[in-house]
């Protein structure tokens, strides 16, 4: 009976004190700064296109990107990022605080990090070329006065295991009756237009966060 209560002893005391998220390590863990400037009277977010030759490339996000183990925590990520991307030096920055993680598509897990920066223009910031194609500016009022256009988008996982030769291996947990489709969902995507850019997917749904807990105060 000891043994069995050392066992459960052993278990309470492993557990976490503050819970996390169990599997984190097997996702893809990015941070980004999502920029909040004060211009001509009225907030505005700063935003990246991506520059063509690279993943994702033409697609409207914030800076960021993934979290290294040289990293100190989320926040040491942004910044990093968004001085690597955009030559936004930390002593313009001032961090107001964090949205919830969020999971996205394929096993992407995002922090995002919420901040006031003191910029007059997009001048002074120093563009790496081979990742950001340019900067811009959309008024937050933009945001507040027009709602996202929703897409529904269907998608499914599909769980195929593959032997050192290449050759395809029988799952022996697989019990769908020859069907390899493991999973199906539907997922509604957001979509901002603004002034010939779409911005969408998860960047979208973080602009849509912000957007709400502006107006809930």
């Amino acid at each position: 009976m000891d043994e069995h209560l050392n066992k459960l002893e052993a278990l309470k005391l492993n557990l976490p004190k503050v819970v996390g998220i169990l599997g984190k390590d097997e996702f893809f863990n990015s941070a980004v700064l999502i920029p909040i400037v004060f211009l001509e009277g009225k907030y505005h977010l700063l935003f990246e296109k991506r520059s063509a030759n690279i993943r994702q490339g033409g697609e409207i996000c914030f800076p960021g990107g993934r979290i290294e183990d040289s990293d100190d925590d989320a926040l040491h990520t942004a910044l990093r990022e968004t001085y690597e991307e955009i030559g936004l030096s930390e002593d313009k920055i001032n961090v107001i605080g964090k949205l919830d993680i969020l999971f996205g598509p394929r096993g992407v897990l995002v922090e995002p990090i919420v901040a006031k920066v003191e910029i007059e223009n997009l001048n002074i910031l120093n563009l790496d070329k081979s990742e950001v194609e340019k900067v811009f500016f959309v008024p937050l009022s933009y945001f507040e006065n027009n709602e996202p256009e929703r897409f529904n988008i269907h998608s499914s996982i599909t769980h195929k295991s593959f032997n050192s030769k290449g050759e395809e291996e029988e799952l022996i947990f697989q019990n769908n009756h020859g069907n390899d489709t493991y999973f199906k969902d539907i997922r509604e995507v957001l979509v901002y237009k603004y002034e010939g850019e779409i911005i969408w997917g998860i960047t979208a749904r973080l602009v849509y966060e912000i957007v709400q807990k502006m107006k809930s105060n």
